[in-house]
């Protein structure tokens, strides 16, 4: 093995490099930054887990093998929303592990603000936040 090629890592490790790389929020400080317009929230969760579970009122619903094509602010498939990198993006899942991922993918594209919610959707609605069926 050359000394230029990285080591394989576990999940586990992945996860937490990629948080370190960014400030994670949790469900009401999200809920806050969404209500003040500073901030737009991004459901990830698969179409199976949205029609079980519920919606997030006003979360802009984008399945996460899209995200990167839609959240692009130069990319021609952008969705309307996709309007800056400054853009502070809150990407939500099911629990808080595929949106810490998601997020890091964001920076990658060059959304510095991008970040992910803590716990997921399941956070959401244990805090009591509004769900829609």
């Amino acid at each position: 093995m050359s000394g230029t090629e990285e080591q394989p890592v576990g999940i586990d490790e992945l996860l937490e490099r990629v948080r370190d790389g960014y400030r994670r929020i949790d469900p009401l400080e999200a809920y806050d930054s969404v209500r003040a317009g500073e901030a737009l929230l991004v459901d990830i969760r698969y179409a199976a887990l949205r029609e079980r579970e519920g919606l997030i009122p006003g979360a802009l619903v984008i399945e996460r093998n899209e995200l990167e094509w839609r959240l692009d602010p130069r990319g021609s498939h952008r969705a309307p929303e996709a309007t800056s990198h400054d853009l502070r993006v809150v990407v939500v899942c099911n629990e808080g592990y595929a949106s810490s991922l998601a997020a890091a993918s964001l920076h990658r594209l060059g959304l510095h603000r991008a970040t992910d919610l803590v716990g997921g959707f399941q956070a959401w609605k244990a805090a009591g936040l509004p769900v829609t069926s």
